[in-house]
């Protein structure tokens, strides 16, 4: 069956719409544009969700035992890091919080409306009621409203399930614009013939409301039209959807649910070994009961790793921030961490490799070529060609190509008896999958005889028209001479038609097909779309660092082969069709993606497909796109990346990344931003697990050995002060990696919290553990008190701190090389280790309270010779650790 009649709308009138100050006025009081969204997290659930994290139910409980047991002064000091952490933790939230409004303000949709009789563009949060909107093909409309001028295809699916575009006609003279369709369950119909039901779901409502109502968050497929706003925010139809999805949060990823895993997992370890640790304490080492529960509590306190949850939320968040900075709006928080294991990258050409700038480049015939550069006048010959391109083409199109179609023939043939502006077609064939072209159909002077216009893929024009092969394959050797320039070739026909209809008053029947007309070839309009001046760099920086560039284009292999080699794309000549695709099954299609780079004459499903099977072979798949078309695969793959400035709405909101100013190499800085932060998660990740393993054996073998306990809760307390901004700050600011766009893309299956990296990280903590355990059993053995012996433990501790961030920067050179390399916060870091050591050390009563002493001139030596030992094991271990790797 042909599409739907569809014709471009008149000149639309001069209108006014609202005056500034009324819709200023309208905003006050209706409030924004805006459907039911989670409110930030209050204060007090911010306060709330600290005090119920095991860590501080933990630092709650060794306080109340205090207090309990008449310590006033550790109670006191124990509970006052509560209120220390719940402020680093809402000085964290808030800094999160603003990184992810800022990418919401950057993300709002905006619309086209008249105000003060000129068109404007706002964001979509300040459409107001009674707002004019000018709507496009390819627009997500912003509020409920009412076409009063132009004619549409409107997508509702995301309302009604119902994949078939709606068509939309202007409202009848009398009818109103409905006050709202999902503000109730009963929603009001149209007062005519019309009604929408009393109940229902919101699907049921717009269904049944009239022809000329269109809603909010549904997208113009097809069309120019003008609607006023009858209802914004809540009060559309998608608010009550809006509703049910407000409390709906982003599912976590691989990484944040391995964390998970690994953070329960780990927990539950912390509540056995903490059990066994009081019996232990108490039974076999002799300790009163209160000693034996706070070294309990300490040794919990030291295997839960807290601070990972914070390192993947602080990381990922503000890594979304950091990318925003290079033009690239982060949709989904989790394709950041997809980022840094991309293997392929699917492009578009048009737009993304080129400019999507079109401008007819050259006509041709038969016999005859014509170029503009240089030419004064277009030959007369042409004019037939020129003229009925513009009459296949829209008036106001939105397509690149018919917009440069209707500029050239603007432009040589004003004045002539070819333009024809504001001429309606009586009826359109659309392009589809089964004929690659598009008729429009024309009244004429004579009576039953109309004027057929038609452009598409020139072999298929050629079918239309019935061609012998001598003249097919001219045609064919023509459109091939045109692409290998990179010109995108079209071909134009014109028929005459006579119809029979049934009365005078009545519309013929139209043919079923296109097939059905007779046409004359008129010749070919060949397209220009220059390349983009950063894409070459940017393709040769991917293929040094692994990713491989495939393009997939609905334009002829010749056209696609031609740009490929301007901006290097790959050096394989061979180019897989649409048609040649649909021939092979899935192993042989992906047997012969293995040595093509070139994906021509593409139609969405093939996109989708192609995306499908790249992911089944275990790539890591990023693909471009900016079309409602696109949408189905951009959502498949790993990471869908949308044009921002050309893309249609629903391509946006299907993308996890946006480009905001279209350009290809943004793509390749978000890749190399990806890769940066997932270096970092690792060094945060691995310096977690290596600073919790000597806490863990401080705590834990002087029960064992009933040695006089090391480590107390207060002692962890002021360790995590040093821990967790080191984690989520320090190594967060740290420099990408040299080399990091040198290398091959991280495995899929390489976690940070596998086995290997870990073995790694605990060995350096455990050998620290060794030399701290050997200097506390010198120290006893030389007559030391245990508070003296204590403090140089705990002071070599706190400072193998600042050795476990140095030796984490750069596993591939020693861990004091890392010094030179700039971060804003290593040395603020430094500085608080120092002013926390002066601190416990030079204030009495803090120093009587932690149970440490003065450790005098000989302590420092011997904490040095500590460190320097400590120092040299974490050499060993990273030179093992390399050997292994090249071995």
């Amino acid at each position: 069956m042909p599409a739907p009649e569809t014709q471009t709308p008149k000149a639309m009138p001069a209108r006014q719409g609202l005056s500034s100050a009324e819709a200023a006025r309208r905003l006050d009081s209706e409030g924004p544009n805006l459907l039911p969204g989670s409110a930030p997290k209050s204060m007090l659930a911010i306060v709330r969700d600290v005090l119920t994290e095991p860590m501080f139910l933990m630092l709650l409980a060794a306080g109340g035992i205090y207090l309990a047991l008449g310590d006033r002064g550790e109670a006191l000091f124990l509970l006052g890091f509560v209120f220390v952490v719940i402020g680093i933790t809402l000085a964290q939230e808030r800094k999160t919080q603003r990184a992810l409004e800022s990418l919401r303000d950057l993300s709002a949709p905006r619309a086209l409306v008249i105000r003060d009789g000129q068109e404007q563009r706002i964001a979509g949060r300040d459409v107001v009621r009674g707002d004019l909107l000018v709507l496009h093909e390819g627009d997500r409309i912003a509020a409920d409203a009412l076409l009063i001028d132009g004619q549409l295809e409107v997508d509702e699916s995301l309302l009604t399930g119902e994949a078939v575009p709606v068509a939309k006609l202007p409202a009848l003279p009398n009818e109103q614009p409905l006050a709202s369709v999902g503000a109730t369950a009963a929603s009001a119909g149209p007062p005519q013939a019309r009604p929408a039901p009393s109940g229902g779901s919101a699907a049921h409502q717009v269904a049944s409301v009239g022809a000329a109502h269109i809603f909010a968050s549904t997208v113009v497929t097809r069309g120019v039209g003008v609607a006023e706003v009858c209802a914004t925010a809540a009060h559309t139809a998608v608010g009550r959807i809006g509703a049910d999805l407000a409390a709906t949060v982003e599912p976590p990823s691989a990484l944040q649910q391995g964390s998970r895993r690994l953070v329960r997992t780990l927990g539950m370890a912390a509540v056995v070994l903490a059990l066994a640790q009081v019996l232990l304490g108490w039974w076999w080492n002799g300790r009163t009961l209160l000693d034996s529960l706070l070294s309990g509590i300490a040794l919990a306190m030291g295997i839960l790793p807290e601070e990972i949850p914070v390192i993947l939320t602080v990381f990922l968040a503000l890594g979304a921030w950091r990318i925003s900075h290079q033009k690239v709006l982060t949709r989904r928080v989790t394709a950041v961490e997809a980022l840094g294991a991309i293997t392929v990258l699917a492009v578009d050409k048009t737009g993304t490799l080129t400019m999507n700038r079109m401008a007819v480049a050259e006509l041709a015939s038969a016999s005859q070529h014509f170029r503009p550069e240089g030419a004064s006048d277009l030959p007369e010959h042409f004019h037939l060609l020129a003229e009925f391109a513009m009459l296949a083409t829209p008036g106001d199109p939105f397509d690149p190509m018919e917009k440069a179609i209707q500029q050239f023939g603007h432009q040589w043939l004003q004045g002539t008896e070819h333009v024809h502006d504001g001429r309606e077609p009586e009826f359109e064939y659309a392009l589809s999958g089964e004929i690659l072209a598009m008729t429009r159909v024309f009244a004429s002077d004579e009576p039953d005889v109309h004027l057929l216009a038609t452009k598409g893929a020139p072999e298929a024009v050629a079918d239309l028209c019935h061609l012998d092969d001598v003249r097919r394959l001219a045609i064919r050797r023509q459109v091939e001479a045109m692409a290998e320039r990179g010109l995108r070739v079209l071909g134009v026909a014109r028929g005459r038609w006579r119809s029979t209809a049934p009365a005078p008053d009545q519309r013929p029947p139209w043919p079923q097909s296109q097939h059905d007309f007779d046409f004359d070839f008129l010749g070919l309009v060949a397209l220009a779309d220059p390349p983009r001046p950063e894409v070459p760099a940017a393709l040769a920086e991917c293929r040094r660092a692994g990713v491989r560039v495939i393009m997939m284009t609905g334009d002829h292999p010749a056209t696609a082969r031609a740009i490929a080699q301007q901006v290097g794309l790959s050096d394989r000549p061979d180019v897989i069709t649409g048609a040649q695709l649909e021939a092979l099954d899935d192993a042989a299609l992906r047997e012969r993606l293995r040595h093509v780079d070139l994906c021509a004459r593409l139609k969405p499903e093939h996109k989708l497909r192609l995306v499908q099977l790249l992911r089944a072979s275990g790539e890591v798949v990023a693909m471009t796109g900016d079309g409602v078309n696109d949408a189905p695969a951009l959502k498949a793959a790993d990471v869908g990346i949308a044009m921002g400035e050309r893309g249609t709405d629903v391509a946006r909101e299907a993308a996890a990344l946006v480009l905001l100013d279209d350009s290809f190499a943004r793509i390749v800085a978000a890749i190399r931003q990806g890769r940066r932060i997932d270096s970092n998660i690792r060094k945060a990740i691995r310096f977690t697990f290596a600073v919790h393993a000597p806490i863990i054996a401080l705590v834990l073998v002087p029960t064992l050995l009933k040695w006089p306990t090391l480590l107390m809760p207060v002692h962890i307390v002021l360790l995590q002060l040093l821990i967790d901004p080191t984690c989520a700050i320090v190594l967060e600011a740290e420099p990408e990696d040299s080399g990091s766009m040198e290398r091959q893309p991280r495995p899929v299956s390489d976690s940070p919290f596998a086995v290997g990296p870990l073995v790694s990280s605990v060995l350096q903590g455990l050998g620290i553990a060794a030399v701290l355990l050997a200097g506390q059993y010198w120290l006893a053995g030389q007559g030391w008190a245990s508070a003296q012996s204590r403090t140089v433990v705990f002071g070599t501790l706190v400072l193998c701190v600042m050795l476990l961030i140095l030796a984490n920067r750069d596993l591939s050179r020693p861990a004091l090389r890392g010094i030179t390399t700039p971060n804003p916060w290593l040395w603020r870091i430094a500085a608080a280790m120092v002013v926390l050591l002066a601190a416990v050390l030079g204030i009495p009563w803090l120093r009587m309270l932690m149970g440490l002493a003065l450790p005098g001139a000989e302590g420092v030596v011997v904490a040095a010779g500590l460190l320097a030992l400590c120092l040299v094991w974490l050499e060993l271990v990273r030179r093992a650790g390399r050997a292994r790797k090249i071995a």
